[in-house]
């Protein structure tokens, strides 16, 4: 549920910069400043509040930029673009092209949730079960 709240929060500053900047800088480049904005916010509150990290470290730092970064940068811009494709299969009819724009972006953050999710889980903050002589 804590991963979800901060997700609601970052995944806003998320789509309102990209909704803002992509007529100015194009998709790739909206994408890169807009999820860079929620990724260090991602970073601080879902280290200290979602996984209870006692203190960010330069380590989790680094590994949280590769882990989201590469969903972010790579699949995120290759996602909106799939949806786009998807959505102009439907016809230009079904919507404008600024609502399929928001859709398609909407829809490629459901997307990474699940993948940064799993990084963040199994690299970034890795939860490690020490077994006590008790429970042997």
């Amino acid at each position: 549920m804590r991963f979800a709240g901060v997700g609601l929060c970052n995944t806003a500053i998320d789509w309102a910069l990209f909704l803002a900047l992509h007529d100015r800088l194009g998709i790739t480049l909206a994408n890169l400043c807009s999820s860079s904005a929620g990724m260090a916010f991602s970073f601080v509150v879902n280290g200290l509040f979602t996984f209870r990290a006692g203190r960010l470290t330069l380590r989790q730092a680094g590994l949280f930029v590769l882990t989201t970064g590469a969903v972010m940068w790579v699949a995120q811009p290759l996602l909106i673009h799939g949806w786009l494709w998807l959505l102009d299969g439907l016809g230009p009819a079904v919507a404008s092209d600024d609502w399929r724009l928001g859709a398609a972006k909407l829809a490629a953050i459901a997307c990474s949730l699940v993948l940064n999710f799993a990084a963040y889980r199994y690299v970034v903050w890795p939860v490690t079960h020490r077994r006590t002589p008790a429970a042997r």
